[in-house]
């Protein structure tokens, strides 16, 4: 299937429509429309079935596919008249009725559309599923999301395509599709839920709208389908200048780094606030796309104001195991992956008067230590250091860092965490530095980092030798 399927001229007829459509797909491609019985669903059906035909001949290899919500009495009724205009059509189709107590549109609509996306899914991978949605349905959806104060995406309404799901009337309005049926002489099946104005899209279709065009913009159903293009021709316009945005910024390697190996993202907090907030905004929701974020302006506004005034070291909860948190100068976006695991770690403890060789994993990182006594001590660096043997507490230990910690300085004693902070240690590689304890906890070595004042080496003392291979 091409991924252009087809730029109709305004506003076409069905036939249009539908013939502009099949130009754009392959030959043979499986089409399942959505079949609901009533109007909308029984043209796009009939005109799949019989207008290609009287069009060049072939018939599209098409089946139905009918969703029982199960809310109302009479859905039943709906469902059996459904498989049988497939029957008298020659059109297979799949019904299927809803196995819990559906209350709201919102859970009919996520129902239905769970139950199309598995029989197309079902039908192979090229196939693709078709809804009836036309242009009275993208002007009400446009208006619905702009009184709930939609975003300017959500004023690109319905989307021709999504996936593997087409709309190929959407350009149509009603009064064409009641044109069509009535010259093809279709009956359709009445939903009586329609009528019932406590609906949002029932109260927008019969009263605000029609209210509107008679009290205030005559064109109002025809305004908010060009607002729709609009936005959609502007998302677009945004879909190219991103990613030439985001090349400018100063991004880390995308793929998981951390000892949880969580999906990640890390960007610097300086090239992003060089940003202004408005660009900023949407630069924020297109990087977090790749961790399958979802972001909310409220979430945005958030995020915006963290970046802005929080410290290394904070963190932001986003909502479903997402976070964002500062590091230094970096910003990472992070998802946590299912459950959480808990990282290998192995400590090695040594003994008074002994030699030896041990491998320490810590947080999945494995580290060597060698050490041994000798009469002198060994020359410092950042991956050895000696200490005088008669004024440390035996055994030591080599670990992690552990909640607590602090070490002794030329300063006095310093908090471990607020070390690492000066030293710029990333965060998510902390729980992966090797500390060195004597038996009491007091924290003699952390390697390549800093080493305690305590029983430095003496001449003529003998003196233990620690030697670090990563």
């Amino acid at each position: 299937m091409s991924a252009q399927l087809h730029r109709p001229s305004p506003h076409p007829s069905v036939i249009e429509a539908v013939s502009t459509f099949l130009d754009g797909v392959p030959g043979g491609i499986h089409l399942i429309v959505a079949f609901s019985g009533g109007l909308d669903s029984c043209v796009l059906l009939h005109a799949l079935r019989f207008g290609a035909l009287a069009r060049d001949g072939s018939t599209p290899n098409v089946s139905g596919a009918h969703f029982d919500h199960a809310m109302r009495a009479g859905s039943r009724a709906d469902a059996a008249w459904s498989a049988g205009v497939c029957r008298a059509w020659g059109v297979p189709v799949v019904s299927e009725a809803s196995s819990t107590r559906l209350t709201s549109e919102a859970d009919a609509r996520s129902a239905r559309y769970a139950f199309l996306d598995r029989i197309r899914s079902a039908a192979g991978p090229d196939a693709v599923m078709l809804t009836a949605h036309h242009a009275d349905d993208q002007a009400e959806t446009v208006l619905f999301r702009a009184l709930r104060g939609t975003g300017l995406d959500g004023l690109r309404g319905i989307s021709r395509r999504r996936g593997g799901l087409v709309r190929p009337l959407l350009d149509v309005w009603r009064k064409d599709l009641e044109a069509y049926a009535a010259e093809v002489g279709l009956c359709w099946r009445e939903d009586p839920t329609n009528e019932h104005l406590g609906y949002a899209r029932n109260a927008l279709r019969r009263e605000i709208i029609p209210g509107i065009e008679r009290d205030v913009v005559p064109g109002a159903r025809k305004a908010l389908v060009r607002l729709a293009q609009l936005a959609d021709a502007d998302a677009q316009a945004w879909a190219q200048v991103l990613p030439l945005v985001v090349a400018t910024l100063d991004l880390a390697d995308r793929a998981p780094v951390d000892p949880a190996h969580e999906p990640r993202l890390d960007v610097a907090r300086a090239s992003l606030l060089s940003l202004a907030r408005p660009l900023r905004s949407r630069v924020i929701r297109y990087l977090v796309a790749d961790l399958d974020i979802a972001l909310d302006a409220a979430t945005v506004l958030r995020i915006q104001d963290f970046l802005e005034s929080s410290i290394s070291g904070r963190v932001l909860e986003l909502g479903g195991g997402a976070t964002v948190r500062l590091e230094l100068e970096r910003v990472v976006f992070a998802v946590k992956s299912g459950e959480p695991s808990t990282p290998e770690t192995r400590e090695v403890v040594i003994e008074s008067d002994s030699e030896g060789c041990r491998q320490a994993v810590l947080a999945g990182r494995t580290v060597r230590v060698a050490w041994s006594v000798g009469e002198e001590a060994v020359q410092a660096s950042d991956a050895t250091a000696s200490f005088d043997s008669t004024a440390i507490a035996m055994p030591l230990k080599l670990r992690a860092r552990a909640p607590g910690d602090r070490i002794r300085l030329r300063g006095g004693s310093r908090k471990v965490k607020k070390v690492l902070l000066e030293h710029r240690i990333p965060f998510a590689t902390r729980d992966t530095l090797p500390v060195l304890v004597d038996a009491e906890g007091e924290v003699l070595w952390i390697p390549r980092v800093v080493r305690s004042t305590v029983a430095r080496p003496r001449p003529g003392v003998p003196s233990l030798n620690v030697r670090i291979e990563p």
